[in-house]
């Protein structure tokens, strides 16, 4: 999403596999993971699940798992597609599952014991990866069957899915010598764990710190509902006072409203000196290690620059068309920022500051600015966005755009009583997914907000079997006085991960690996984003929007004054989005091993993007879990690209109106049901009439006229 640091949570399930020890003797009658469901459309058993459940299913699953590669290596018939690929595609189905449950639950709702049993079983996984990939006898089956695909009669389908194994192989290290394949097994496990370290880094940094406030005047400033939310927290924690922390939804609030501008910097220092202040849970040396092991690997690989191995699979091919791009926007982006930090240094001043603008008062001096130009604000959106509604504004949507129905279902099981659970049906009532919504903030779950599948969509001996969709977010919470009301941010993160879900959802592919969300990095945010201007019309607005206490809909006034701000301090956010993603492509396009201070490179490389000072002792990189935690390494740019890609898309539906159903049935029947069973651009083209220009970006964002 644009602004948000989010996370569609991308899980190499299929490439993290695992070899160990002898599994425990567990009968699958007793363990609820490996047994049969005997749930609501057997969706995950989550409150059977414990803990003492995960190493044995794991052994099972593995052990099975073996079998199945064992028998399609071993195959004495000659290979073809049926007996290799299609066999290779549906293998491991238990691994997969258990690992679709667990390391979702880590990420929503961890604790140490979890923490433990996510670094036994990573490093094991890993090295089963590698055993089917480096597999010399199922690698020949593979390559027989991709050497004869011109005469095997493929549908297009079939030919994508051929393509994308034959070139998973070779990526992972199949036509390697001995000696290079173990070296690439030392490094990929190697990686596997750094980077389950630094997430669990970056967790414990964020819940390590709070700010506690006893004197009520150092709340001058803030909204009455952040102060009770504060207050929430306290009593959540047994203390005095009001207590704020690093989650986004206290974080980001204390920063632009708070007036005592000592304690916005104390926060802010505390937020981003996270895993970089030499303690034991500091980063840089694992974003070293990390960076150093990528470009090992790419180069083990017959590539000069980890970019460049990671780009072959994306849409944008090559660094060089990575940093294009972004400097094209830069060109634009960066003059219109650097007038309005400009701008808000003048009306600082005016407003009695007699200092530089330092990054604690962006967010506190543009809120002042924003609201003195357009009488909007926060506090003033926040009472016409109740969570429930917001829901049900975009189930509405999803209705009309592409006839969905959500009917909650409480039978089915959750792994924390915040979740709750829907069925999706179509017009005909047919059943299309199950979906999971979390979204409150807690001390088990990571930051930002993502959307992931506890099953992904495929057809198999004449059955489709539909998805289980859950989005996991992080916003505000509801306190003993009021319901959970959303700023407008975080109803935009709403529809940007709903977007997603639905990417998944009418997902309509025979082969798994190919479904829903399984398409290249910079393709996979274009169903999210285009989400997200729907949140800027007034049409959408109107059908749910309506103050939580009166039951008044929102003012005609107040949503045009919202999208009359849309474009506010916008060339400083898309400034900040290119700073991230050239640090990303600056790290993956070392050609030699990184040996410099990490904060000197990463002053170097977002140099050209510094508008605001910058701040002793803080770092991006060390927090930076997108690229070193999660699956978007080298890949960051893809934010940007989809923005283009967005505006681009969405400019069909102002054309033709916002709900038009033809407009819906092309995006769906060309983009979301067709997962990666094509290129990206021949599906895009299809549904545009034409490739993608950045001209709709840069008029959406003002940029130009």
């Amino acid at each position: 999403m644009k602004k948000v640091i989010y996370l569609i949570f991308f899980m190499t399930l299929i490439l993290i596999n695992s070899c160990g020890d002898a599994p425990k003797k567990d009968s699958k009658n007793d363990n609820p993971l490996l047994a049969a469901w005997d749930t609501p459309h057997q969706t995950p058993p989550f409150d059977k699940i414990k803990h003492e459940h995960y190493i044995p299913a794991f052994n099972a699953a593995i052990e099975e798992s073996r079998v199945d590669i064992d028998a399609i290596a071993n195959n004495p018939q000659e290979a073809d597609f049926a007996n290799t690929i299609e066999a290779f595609e549906h293998s491991g189905h238990k691994l997969g599952q258990v690992s679709s449950i667990f390391f979702n639950i880590t990420s929503a709702e961890t604790d140490s014991e979890m923490d433990k049993i996510e670094e036994e079983i990573t490093p094991v996984l890993t090295d089963y990866s590698n055993d089917i990939y480096l597999n010399e006898n199922l690698f020949a089956r593979v390559k027989q069957v991709y050497d004869k695909k011109e005469s095997l009669n493929l549908n297009g389908e079939q030919l994508r899915l051929l393509d994308k194994i034959y070139a998973s192989f070779v990526r992972q290290g199949a036509n390697l010598s001995a000696e290079d394949k173990e070296k690439f097994r030392n490094v990929s496990k190697e990686l596997s764990l750094l980077s389950l370290k630094f997430g669990n880094n970056v967790l414990s940094e964020t819940n390590a710190y709070t700010l506690q406030i006893t004197d009520e005047k150092d709340l001058a400033g803030l909204p009455e509902s952040i102060v009770e939310a504060a207050a929430f927290e306290a009593k959540n924690k047994n203390t005095e006072g009001w207590v704020f922390t690093l989650q986004q939804p206290s974080y980001g609030p204390f920063l632009k409203y708070a007036d005592k501008r000592k304690l916005r910097e104390e926060l802010y220092r505390a937020y981003n000196s996270k895993s970089c202040k030499g303690n034991e849970y500091d980063n840089k040396e694992n974003v070293r290690k990390l960076v150093n092991l990528r470009l090992e690997m790419a180069q083990l690989l017959g590539s000069p620059t980890y970019a460049d191995y990671a780009l072959k699979t994306k849409m944008a091919e090559n660094p060089q068309a990575v940093n294009n791009l972004l400097n094209q926007l830069l060109v634009t982006s960066k003059p219109v920022a650097v007038k309005e930090i400009d701008d808000l240094q003048k009306f600082a001043q005016s407003q009695g500051a007699d200092f530089k603008l330092m990054p604690w008062d962006f967010s506190y001096y543009s809120e002042k600015l924003k609201t003195q130009k357009y009488a909007v604000d926060d506090e003033v959106t926040r009472p016409y966005f109740q969570l429930d509604k917001v829901i049900d504004g975009i189930f509405q949507l999803s209705n009309r755009l592409y006839g969905l129905k959500f009917t909650e279902n409480k039978e089915i099981p959750v792994y924390h009583a915040d979740v709750k659970t829907y069925e999706v049906t179509d017009e005909s009532g047919k059943l299309i997914s199950i979906l999971y919504l979390d979204f409150f903030p807690r001390e088990g779950k990571r930051g930002g907000a993502w959307m992931t599948e506890y099953r992904t969509q495929y057809k198999q001996n004449g059955a489709d079997y539909r998805p289980f969709v859950s989005l996991v977010c992080n916003f505000t919470k509801p306190t003993a006085d009021k319901p959970s009301l959303l700023t407008f941010y975080e109803t935009e993160t709403f529809l940007h991960e709903f977007g997603h879900g639905l990417h998944s959802m009418l997902s309509d592919v025979t082969y798994e690996s190919l479904a829903g969300t399984n398409v290249l990095h910079d393709f996979v945010e274009l169903p999210s984003q285009i989400m997200e201007n729907w949140g800027m019309e007034k049409e959408f607005l109107d059908m749910f929007a309506t103050h939580y206490q009166t039951g008044e809909k929102i003012p005609a006034e107040l949503i045009q004054r919202i999208i009359d701000s849309r474009n506010f301090m916008e060339g400083y956010a898309s400034v900040r989005q290119l700073m991230y993603g050239t640090l990303d492509i600056a790290y993956h396009s070392i050609d030699k091993p990184l040996t410099e201070n990490i904060a000197a490179f990463e002053m170097k490389a977002v140099e050209p993007m510094q508008i605001l000072p910058v701040v002793d002792g803080t770092l991006t990189s060390t927090a930076f879990s997108h690229i070193f935690a999660g699956g978007y390494s080298a890949g960051y740019y893809g934010y940007k690209w989809a923005e283009v890609l967005d505006a681009d898309a969405f400019s069909v539906f102002k054309k033709n109106g916002i709900f038009d159903k033809a407009t819906a049935d092309s995006f769906r029947n060309n983009i979301l049901s067709k997962g990666d069973t094509e290129k990206p651009m021949i599906l895009y083209v299809r549904f545009r009439g034409q490739e993608p220009t950045i001209d709709a970006l840069l008029r959406r964002s003002g940029f130009i006229k």
